[in-house]
């Protein structure tokens, strides 16, 4: 665990938002921290540098799975940060699941591809990759040979992903996804739980569900421990893990100007905070 959240740290892959200046989601909400798992890649640069290879590579559906494998290949061998969160991955992988009764490992467009791929070329499954129109295709563990697939026979999938917080690409896509294929989605694994619901919506559908880190309040407290965040920080994110909704809600009560600033502010978080008082997302109207 201390390990993991020094990365997510160092990485910024987890920001905690300056005293009283919560962020804006794209929801229309706004709450005290901000995750970008994918940034464990090794930096920030690096994680959206590769993210923008990916989008190049997403023309040719066949021929992407290889072209990306190769570049995660590359910097699992050579990024210290990268390399001992996918080792720990495959730790927890091969303690808590019989890998025999996993046939194929699955990621979704795009950032599970960053933890997937390469957990398929260490566990020697072969991968499919999902896309958003919900078309697969099917790689051997080394990315040598894709091709399009139809049909597993009912075979048991793994799913490898970057972030869960309330499952909506699980739902909606992932598991309808390996469903059409006839295949079952037996078991998944995440680098990161937001623990806001997510877990218990995958395992109603009957998949068997693991992480690496939790977001609570032993990481927010392991924060104001290294000095990154102050006692008031500490206490909002409390707070929100505990009621999320009643606590941003009393925050604009407390704090109305922060609404009158984004109203006016730049286009981005005007949208955003139009969002939150057309939908009266927190019950302010």
């Amino acid at each position: 665990m201390s390990d993991l959240a020094s990365y997510l740290f160092e990485t910024n892959a987890i920001r905690f938002c300056e005293e009283n200046k919560p962020f804006w989601y794209t929801s229309g909400k706004i709450g005290p921290y901000f995750i970008n798992t994918h940034f464990v890649f090794g930096s920030e640069k690096e994680a959206s540098d590769f993210l923008a290879y990916i989008d190049e590579c997403l023309a040719d559906k066949m021929s992407l799975p290889e072209k990306i494998f190769k570049k995660i290949l590359a910097q699992y061998n050579k990024n210290e940060i990268y390399h001992n969160v996918i080792n720990h991955m495959k730790e927890v992988i091969e303690k808590n699941i019989d890998l025999s009764t996993v046939d194929y490992i699955s990621g979704g467009e795009r950032r599970d591809w960053f933890f997937s791929n390469i957990i398929s070329y260490l566990l020697k499954k072969p991968h499919l990759t999902i896309y958003k129109d919900l078309s697969i295709v099917c790689s051997d563990s080394d990315f040598t040979s894709t091709q399009s697939i139809t049909n597993i026979n009912g075979k048991n999938v793994l799913h490898i992903a970057d972030l869960v917080t309330v499952a909506s690409s699980y739902i909606r896509a992932w598991i309808p996804a390996i469903k059409a294929i006839n295949g079952n989605m037996k078991y998944s694994c995440v680098v990161v739980d937001r623990m806001q619901g997510g877990r218990e919506k995958i395992e109603a559908e009957g998949v068997k569900f693991y992480s690496l880190i939790n977001v609570d309040n032993s990481l927010f407290e392991m924060a104001y421990n290294k000095g990154i965040i102050n006692e008031n920080q500490l206490e909002m994110l409390k707070g929100f893990f505990k009621n999320p909704d009643e606590t941003m809600k009393q925050f604009l009560i407390s704090h109305p100007e922060f609404l009158e600033n984004s109203l006016n502010s730049d286009e981005k978080t005007r949208k955003r905070a139009k969002l939150l008082v057309d939908g009266n997302l927190y019950g302010l109207n």
